[in-house]
């Protein structure tokens, strides 16, 4: 478990949800709760896993590299 306000002990997760805030949720201006979480599993869905390029991946999306990774596997 990560200590109470340190960021460096989540990182991952804090830079997941830096990237999210400040690629999407920043300019959308949502009418409900329920419209923002619509959005918000839409980007993670249909952009950021599918399409958006990841540096630490190769600069492959995480779908794209979990498919050579398990292609790997099973080849070997």
């Amino acid at each position: 478990m990560s200590r109470k306000g340190d960021c460096w002990d989540n990182s991952v997760a804090e830079s997941f949800f830096g990237t999210l805030k400040q690629e999407r949720v920043q300019w959308r201006h949502y009418q409900t709760r329920r419209e923002a979480q619509q959005d918000v599993l839409q980007c993670i869905a249909m952009f950021y896993n599918e399409t958006r390029l990841h540096s630490y991946l190769n600069y492959c999306s995480p779908n794209e590299f979990e498919r050579m990774t398990e292609n790997l596997l099973n080849a070997a």
